[in-house]
């Protein structure tokens, strides 16, 4: 039997059949609702700097399209800002679906080529499940060697630092409730 394909412009991609439903399940949407109205295309600031749109990505996932939509750089550029879904007129939050779609490709290893957002990602949540916060200056570190970028940006983490918005040392108070919500999540 002949695997199903869809035709894009960067190529043809295979079909999964079972992809909206695995992503419906996770996200709590109901993606079977979204009829193209494309109301959260209209309200995205990153649509300009993404491969797809909101309502593209939507539809994708509606097609089974799951290596297209886990290589996109859309996935990574939404901010969760909820515009989409509040414009939405079947109360879809598209938001929901974008970080659903984040976790499945960091999980299965999968990012944009020359996208940094994912390696980001992990090192972020590595460091609020390590510490149960963020300390800005480990994790801008980790970031910049990872990337061979560490003394890019010096010149603004020292005005930073001498602003008192970049400290050196890491206030370290374990919060329980952040430990919940990762073994909750299962991450």
């Amino acid at each position: 039997m002949a695997t199903a394909v869809l035709r894009l412009p960067a190529g043809e991609t295979a079909l999964d059949p079972g992809f909206p439903e695995e992503v419906a399940r996770l996200s709590g949407q109901p993606l079977e609702l979204c009829f193209q109205c494309q109301k959260c295309a209209s309200g995205c600031y990153p649509t300009q700097e993404g491969d797809y749109t909101p309502n593209q990505i939507m539809r994708l996932i509606q097609y089974g399209a799951r290596d297209a939509v886990l290589q996109s750089r859309t996935i990574w550029l939404c901010t969760s800002c909820e515009t989409c879904g509040l414009r939405c007129p079947n109360g879809i939050r598209m938001a929901e679906v974008m970080d659903v779609l984040r976790e499945m490709a960091v999980a299965g290893g999968i990012s944009p080529s020359g996208e940094t957002a994912p390696l980001f990602h992990r090192l972020f949540l590595g460091e609020v499940r390590a510490t149960g916060r963020v300390q800005e200056t480990m994790l801008m570190m980790k970031f910049k060697l990872r990337t061979g970028n560490l003394f890019s940006d010096v010149d603004l983490g020292w005005r930073l630092f001498r602003r008192g918005k970049l400290p050196l040392l890491p206030r370290l108070k374990k919060d329980p409730a952040v430990r919940q919500i990762f073994q909750r999540t299962g991450g």
